[in-house]
């Protein structure tokens, strides 16, 4: 009776420092630099999301401590002292421009009383696009992580392809030793590219997502803010 054999099966595992020592020059400046890039937007994405939840905390704490309030054109400095909130930093816009047009209309002696209702309004408007800015800030540098960065790991790939098969020119083989560097570099460059942009890109999308609800919010703010001031005055 034939005796069995058993086969085990041989599992090969892939040492990305072996694979990145093998790599030339090029190959890992631009694996490097992709790290790079990766450590940079995993540190905008965690940052930008915990800002925008604090600023949206803070928003929704001062629309409530406002909704409460009879008036808001008599209201106490402290209430236009807290700039860094974004739906305070509008109100104290709005107020301070209605009471400078105010006052200049009453020196002058006119009865305009749509004027500073007018610059209340356009104050607002400042203060809207300053914020705005405020909330977008660094999504440019992501959004140029996510389009740049397969493309760094192409010019890898290529740049490794490249090496291979000028390797085999000088040399005149066509061996394993001499084109696994420069297939290494390529392979290795590709991954690294998409490495970086996969991630980056779902986190950008999170994050735009996030802008757009904060900045209807703010436009909604807005909004209610200019009415309130408008009954006031009426």
């Amino acid at each position: 009776m034939p005796a069995l054999t058993f086969f085990s099966p041989v599992v090969a595992t892939t040492n990305i420092i072996e694979v990145f020592d093998r790599c030339d020059t090029i190959d890992k400046v631009i694996v490097a630099g992709l790290g790079i890039f990766s450590l940079v937007a995993w540190t905008i994405m965690f940052g930008k999301n915990s800002e925008l939840k604090r600023l949206r905390h803070l928003n929704y704490t001062f629309e409530v401590h406002l909704r409460d309030q009879r008036t808001l054109l008599d209201l106490p400095e402290s209430f236009r002292d807290q700039r860094t909130i974004p739906f305070a930093d509008l109100f104290a816009d709005a107020v301070e421009a209605y009471w400078r047009a105010a006052a200049i209309a009453k020196e002058q002696g006119t009865q305009n009383s749509r004027a500073p209702l007018e610059h209340a309004e356009n104050a607002i408007q400042r203060a809207i696009a300053r914020q705005t800015l405020r909330y977008e800030a660094s999504m440019i540098f992501l959004a140029s992580i996510v389009s740049g960065a397969p493309f760094i790991g192409l010019l890898g790939t290529v740049w490794g392809v490249m090496e291979a098969f000028s390797s085999i020119a000088v040399q005149q083989t066509a061996g394993i030793q001499q084109l696994a560097p420069g297939v290494s570099g390529a392979m290795l460059a590709t991954i690294a590219g998409l490495i970086v942009a996969i991630p980056s890109v779902f986190g950008y999308n999170l994050l735009l997502s996030q802008t757009r609800r904060m900045v209807t919010e703010l436009e909604n703010f807005a909004s209610s803010l200019a009415d309130r001031i408008e009954l006031e005055v009426k």
